[in-house]
Order: structure tokens, then C-alpha cells, then sequence
């Protein structure tokens, strides 16, 4: 995969892909990405008015005649369960399948709040939403004939999963709250959902051998970050931060450190669309992993912890109401 661009990936014609987050940052440039290839992709933003212009401005930006790309923006709040649920079966009416969901969209770093549902944001947002989006899209997934012979499930993490820990007593940070502690464990909560889907799979193929429903299940879940990618995240959590300093040095920070959107994209293109194994964990191979064009990596010991992994997977069905058919 050395070097490997959007120019290695392949044609994308007939296929759905879904990207939440896609009216900036990492989404715009996948969803350009995608659609060039011919995809039909789903934008799910929170906001559709923003998801309109961006799709214009991706229209705009791309070499291709404006009739030639698929976009299809709809409203999908990850803050809220019943917004992830309307957008489901709003999907499900509309389509067989869905070849690739990029768990793209996240909050970062932000004062402490709770989603419509009453959870920590941060844990709420990057992890719980996607968690709920993903069990309802499930069936459209199941039914895809995917990229290179699997349909993709790719959850977008963040070297920050390094710095979280689970505390299962206080998922919320109802008792004290650090900013940067609670985006840390919402990363490492992608990890732990990204692993433990791939797992269940696995086994629901396995049970599946001898003629189960799941038999010939073919599905893989693939994590991947993006490593230190200038985007509005960045931006938005200076802002929200309300503090002068904050945001003169992520300015600075994303001005020496950060690579452009389009390159921080690419571990999650390469993720839903090379032959990739399910569980696998794709991040940049250049300085520190944090910058660079794909590569198979290995995330932390914390992220591999099955216990945990079940302990998140049991929480997060009882807390968003809803359980995967495997």
C-alpha cells in the first residue's frame, strides 16, 4: 500500500456509501472521494442546509459534470436517538443496501453537555450515536454486496484513544469531568465497538456454517484515524473552548503539525475500500503516525481488552435501545 492515494481506489458504480459528518473536514473529502468513484453517497449531517451547500461545493469542486455524482443529504443528529432512527428508516425505505458506513462525524474536546437523550456529548456523539446508527443500518449491510467481496463498517478513531480509560461506574462524567479525558475515552470507545462488531461477526459466520441465518455473512468492521488532520474540529473546539490562547495555538499547531483534509482522509478511504481484514486498524505511515498516506498499524493494548469491549457492548444496547441481529 505504499504511497497508496484515491487513485488506487477502486471503481465504486452501483455502490451506497453512508458518511456521517460529511458537510466538512474528513466527511467532505471522503464524500468527494466516493463519489468520483461513482458511489452513491449518503450525507448525513446534523445540519442539512450545511449538507446542501456542501454538497454543492463538492459538485463545484470535483472534474466531473455535475449530473455524474450521486449525493444524497439527509439530516442525521448523532446527539439524538430518535434523529439516528428516522434516518434509518428513512434509508431503509429508500434502499436495499448499504455497501460502506464511515462512522466519520465527531465532537472533540468541548465543555461539558449532554445529547437530547442525557448523555456526556462527547461519549454520546462519537460513540452511542454511531453505535445506534450502525445496529439499525445493520440489515442494509448485511444485504450489500460491498468493495472487494465485503460490505464495511469503518469507525473513525483518534491517536487520542491513547489517553482514555474506561470507567464503567462513570460513563458519563456525571461525578467530574476533563474535556480532553472524555474525548480520549469516546476514541477509545470507537475501538472497543470497532473490535468487538468485527468479533461478533465472526462468530455469527461461524455459527452460521452449517446453514444458520448467518451463514456466508459478509461483512467486516474496520477502524482507522486520521492522524493529525487540519480540520474544523480543530476550530471548533478552539471556539467552544472560549479561550483566546486555545485557539492562537490550534491555529499554530494545525499551520506546523497538521496535514490537509484530503491526506487525513485517506486512512478511512483505504479502510472502506482496499482489501483490508475485518478488525484491522488503518492509520498514516509516515512521522509518528500521524502524518502520511495509509497503513495497517496497531492501535493500543486498552482498545484489544475483550472484557471491556463486552461491558461497553452491553451498556451501549441497553442505553440507545438497540441490539444487532447478530
Amino acid at each position: 500500500m505504499q504511497g497508496w492515494t484515491t487513485d488506487d481506489m477502486p471503481r465504486l458504480d452501483g455502490t451506497t456509501v453512508v458518511v456521517t459528518g460529511a458537510n466538512s473536514g474528513l466527511g467532505y473529502e471522503g464524500t468527494l472521494a466516493f463519489a468520483e468513484k461513482g458511489a452513491t453517497v449518503v450525507m448525513a449531517c446534523r445540519s442539512v442546509d450545511r449538507g446542501e451547500r456542501a454538497a454543492d461545493d463538492i459538485r463545484r469542486e470535483s472534474d466531473l459534470d455535475e449530473s455524474d455524482m450521486d449525493l444524497d443529504v439527509r439530516e442525521c443528529d448523532l446527539a439524538s436517538l430518535d434523529s439516528v432512527r428516522e434516518f434509518a428508516e428513512g434509508l431503509a425505505a429508500d434502499y436495499d443496501a448499504v455497501d460502506i458506513l464511515c462512522n466519520n462525524a465527531g465532537v472533540m474536546a468541548i465543555p461539558r453537555s449532554e445529547t437530547e437523550d442525557g448523555f456526556e456529548t462527547q461519549f454520546g456523539v462519537n460513540h452511542l450515536g454511531h453505535f445506534a446508527l450502525t445496529g439499525q443500518l445493520f440489515p442494509l449491510l448485511e444485504a450489500a454486496e460491498g468493495v472487494n467481496g465485503a460490505a464495511r463498517v469503518v469507525t473513525q478513531s483518534s491517536g487520542a484513544h491513547e489517553q482514555g480509560k474506561m470507567d464503567f461506574s462513570d460513563l458519563n462524567w456525571e461525578q467530574s469531568y476533563g474535556k480532553w479525558k472524555a474525548y480520549g475515552r469516546s476514541k477509545l470507545a470507537n475501538l472497543l465497538f470497532a473490535y468487538e462488531l468485527q468479533r461478533r461477526i465472526n462468530d455469527a459466520g461461524a455459527s452460521g456454517e452449517d446453514g444458520g441465518e448467518n451463514d456466508g455473512l459478509s461483512l467486516r468492521s474496520v477502524a482507522c484515524h486520521p492522524g493529525y488532520a487540519a480540520t474544523n474540529l480543530q476550530h471548533r473546539t478552539a471556539e467552544e473552548s472560549g479561550n483566546p490562547l486555545m485557539k492562537v495555538g490550534m491555529k499554530a499547531a494545525n499551520a506546523v503539525l497538521g496535514q490537509d483534509a484530503a491526506t487525513g482522509a485517506l486512512p478511512m478511504l483505504y479502510a472502506a475500500t482496499a482489501d483490508v481484514d475485518g478488525g484491522a486498524y488503518i492509520e498514516p505511515g509516515g512521522f509518528m503516525n500521524m502524518r502520511g498516506t495509509p497503513t495497517v498499524g496497531r492501535s493500543n493494548d486498552a482498545s484489544y481488552d475483550r472484557g471491556d469491549a463486552q461491558m461497553l457492548w452491553e451498556y451501549s444496547e441497553e442505553a440507545t435501545g438497540v441490539e444487532f441481529p447478530i
